[in-house]
């Protein structure tokens, strides 16, 4: 499997995201870093210097810099120091008034923004496109699940293209599960900002609900290392979106009751994996979804506009998968299609696989089953009621069999009535 190299956060991020010592290395204009500065003060009332560079990330003697100047303006004040002797500072009453004019403008409370051309560095840099999936690496990360020989060969090359895969079959064959393990081909750690600025907006990027951080990632530590705090180490991302896909979530979109931009979900997926799942079921057409992201997918750049009408550009970086119940042809034409690059078919599986799946799934309920019952099953009920082998009957029906054990206070042995039970509820004849 892909061991972190020197492009890894884990190996460079001191390279990559160096600490800032002075308010020119951090690359931002000092009049946003002093309205960032008020905000943090009218919301925390009295803070420390600490305070103060634990929220914003930065290193005390940057944000002594702000402190001195805008204390000349006559904007924050000294107030009585901490009994351990700390200095606190609070805004005046020009200070106030300036940082209500900042919420005003921007609603954006939290880390300073890292500049978008360093943005742009970075996560060209961490690409997962630097790396090569083998066969023995999607071995290695599938070991714990039962993967159909054939589909490893069709997804192990897919992982190596430039091109988004298009994933599609019946419900219940294991499209998205499958998609969202194909994430563990990459075990290197990546830098996500805690947010970008372009020009005086700034866009949040780090979204906890996405983003995993990485177990070395604290805001307090990274203070004292030799990496730039306003960045977090987290897992490579994986985000999954389904029906609940808009138009408005491709592009920014401002949001006018916090008064803060979101950024889209390339955007925010980026250097990781993007699966837009149930392709087809979103209120935006597959037609509109594929228009948007051509260009980027073919250029590795996407061109986002703010509502103000300013344009800019951003890293494309994501394997980006598409799954769907529909036939691909329902969805798109042919030319579209092609464009693409893979589409994997997902269908029934063998006798052989099912039963693979089926005794891993015994395990994880703590059931044994009556070598009988299960060739009943898969001999003669699957054939007569001419039901495919799908990967999702295993953990439904054993889920049903287990709930009917506990609730009798039975032995965890699996007898064919208890399946014949669990099928009739199970499934919906006619």
């Amino acid at each position: 499997m892909y061991k972190p190299t020197e492009t890894s956060a884990t190996a460079s991020s001191h390279t990559l995201a160096p600490v800032p010592l002075s308010v020119a290395q951090t690359g931002l204009d000092h009049a946003l870093l002093t309205g960032l500065l008020l905000k943090h003060l009218y919301d925390g009332d009295v803070l420390t210097l600490h305070e103060l560079a634990e929220r914003m990330a930065l290193r005390g003697r940057i944000i002594e810099d702000l402190l001195i100047d805008a204390k000349k303006a006559e904007l924050v004040e000294n107030r009585s120091a901490t009994s351990s002797g700390q200095q606190r500072f609070a805004l005046s009453g020009m200070g106030r008034e300036q940082a209500k004019a900042q919420f005003a403008a921007s609603g954006y409370l939290g880390a300073a923004p890292v500049p978008l051309s360093q943005y742009a560095k970075v996560c060209r840099a961490q690409s997962s496109r630097h790396q090569t999936v083998t066969r023995d690496d999607f071995e290695r990360a599938m070991m714990d699940m039962v993967v159909p020989p054939g589909l490893k060969e069709k997804l192990g090359p897919a992982l190596n293209s430039k091109r988004p895969l298009l994933i599609y079959g019946p419900a219940g064959t294991g499209k998205s599960f499958l998609c969202r393990s194909l994430n563990r081909m990459f075990q290197d750690e990546v830098l996500i900002p805690h947010a970008i600025s372009v020009g005086h907006q700034i866009i949040g990027i780090f979204d906890p609900h996405y983003h995993r951080l990485a177990d070395t990632d604290d805001a307090s530590t990274l203070l004292s290392e030799q990496q730039d705090a306003r960045w977090h180490r987290c897992q490579r991302p994986l985000l999954m979106v389904g029906g609940e896909l808009t138009s408005q979530m491709l592009d920014i979109s401002y949001d006018p009751n916090s008064r803060t931009f979101r950024a889209p979900i390339g955007l925010i997926a980026n250097n990781g994996l993007l699966l837009i799942d149930d392709l087809g079921r979103q209120a935006v057409s597959p037609k509109a979804i594929f228009n948007r992201w051509i260009l980027p997918l073919e250029e590795g750049r996407d061109f986002l506009a703010l509502p103000s009408g300013e344009h800019f550009e951003v890293p494309f970086e994501q394997l980006l998968l598409f799954s769907t119940n529909l036939q691909p042809t329902e969805l798109v034409d042919e030319a579209f299609l092609r464009r693409l690059g893979y589409k994997v078919r997902f269908g029934a599986l063998d006798k052989e696989t099912y039963l693979a799946i089926w005794k891993g799934n015994c395990a994880e309920f703590g059931l044994a089953c009556e070598p009988a019952a299960e060739q009943w099953l898969v001999e003669e009920q699957y054939p007569q009621s001419q039901r495919p082998l799908l990967p999702c009957h295993p953990r439904d029906l054993l889920s049903i069999v287990s709930d009917r054990i506990k609730y009798h206070g039975q032995s965890a042995v699996i007898t064919q009535e208890m399946l014949e039970y669990a099928w009739d509820l199970y499934f919906v004849e006619g």
